[in-house]
């Protein structure tokens, strides 16, 4: 137990930093016009494009616009709902197990489109008009220096030898989130009416987060049952089904021509996922992960044929750690290029900085390839799937 918990420590530090420059490097690059044309073929109802800034909190992100566009589904005005409220929930929750695990489990930003579920059925939720902070990622509160404030807390506590120290932790760690993301108000107006976050999630938003379900795909587990998602950013331990790769990206198509949207965890840190470009794809050549300059150089100018994706190149992906668990987004349609190629049609949390304000166009091979987990209402999966779970 103790080397699992060192792993899980070790995994979520290269996480973190690896989200950190991943962020840095790709929104710093101005938007470059590429041969792609696409036209919409299904384009889901969603909200306004957001910014997550430095800052790794895209699961919250992803998840909450994926709630916004459930409320739209089922005919409510959507709420803009604030990222950092469940966020802050994920920090204290994170502080009480980095406490219980003597400082050998996950800290840092990274976290799970399911922690936002997890976050609305225990705290609730608050609207952005209500929780309006913006420093985190995009203002004068840089992630890492937070982080690393918040990791001292705990260690401090954790290396005090004072035996009535009791549960003190609480204390500073909430003082410390007041200073650092701003004092949560205990009610709030929300047109005309006043809420706590648990009353304004139940009343306005009206999602219950046991109506979703979540899949991953490792060929290496039992197929159909539930598995511990096995990346450092699910601190929670939360179980998954495991499906077969290809039976996972029926489910987002069977989905998407419901009326359903997917929060979509994935790596996206190959050279053939250009967010400049707004393309994934994964090319067809003789090593992915070893592309030629040539073949960077002309990557993006226009579509080309695909790599088949097998189930072993995916999970060697995985265990070579080239797939890592490093950003997630929400799947909103399908379109078409040029050629008559279905792609994913994915809303992301960098802003508007690319060729197509904030969207991009992923390949079914590239999300066979790279996901590491989707999350959607239990009510757009198919009677076949669902017979086969246990």
């Amino acid at each position: 137990m103790k080397n699992r918990f060192l792993l899980f420590a070790l995994l979520s530090t290269i996480s973190l930093f690896a989200q950190d420059e991943l962020i840095k490097k790709v929104i710093g690059n101005a938007s470059a016009s590429s041969n792609f044309v696409f036209t919409d073929v299904l384009n889901i109802q969603n909200t306004s494009v957001k910014n997550q800034g430095r800052a790794g909190t895209c699961w919250s992100y992803s998840a909450n616009s994926f709630l916004e566009s459930e409320m739209i589904r089922k005919g409510k005005k959507p709420v803009d709902v604030a990222e950092i409220y469940g966020a802050r929930c994920v920090y204290l929750l994170k502080a009480k197990n980095y406490i219980l695990t003597n400082g050998n489990l996950a800290l840092g930003d990274g976290g799970e489109t399911h922690d936002i579920m997890n976050m609305l059925r225990q705290y609730g939720a608050m609207p952005q008009s209500a929780y309006t902070f913006e420093n985190y990622g995009n203002g004068a509160v840089i992630p890492s220096e937070f982080q690393a404030g918040l990791k001292t807390i705990l260690d401090n506590y954790i290396k005090n030898p004072n035996a009535t120290k009791g549960a003190s932790w609480k204390t500073e760690v909430s003082n410390y989130l007041d200073e650092k993301l701003g004092k949560l108000p205990e009610t709030f107006t929300y047109e005309g009416k006043n809420y706590t976050p648990r009353s304004f999630a139940d009343e306005v938003i009206g999602i219950n987060p046991n109506d979703y379900i979540e899949f991953a795909s490792f060929n290496d587990n039992p197929y159909y049952k539930k598995m511990v998602l096995p990346f450092a950013d699910n601190w929670s331990h939360d179980l998954v089904y495991n499906l077969p790769m290809k039976e996972m990206t029926d489910v987002i198509d069977f989905a998407l021509a419901k009326g359903f949207t997917i929060a979509w965890s994935a790596d996206v840190s190959e050279s053939f996922f250009s967010w400049r470009n707004g393309v994934a794809f994964v090319p067809d050549v003789t090593d992915i992960y070893a592309l030629t300059d040539e073949e960077k150089k002309v990557l993006f100018d226009g579509p080309k044929p695909e790599k088949v994706i097998t189930e072993d190149m995916r999970l060697e992906g995985i265990y070579t750690l080239k797939t890592t668990d490093d950003h997630a987004m929400q799947i909103v349609g399908v379109s078409k290029d040029q050629n008559g190629k279905e792609y994913y049609k994915v809303k992301n949390s960098w802003g508007e900085t690319n060729d197509y304000k904030g969207y991009l166009y992923v390949t079914k091979a590239f999300v066979q390839l790279k996901t590491t987990g989707i999350l959607l209402n239990k009510a757009g999966v198919s009677k076949t799937i669902k017979s086969k779970l246990i």
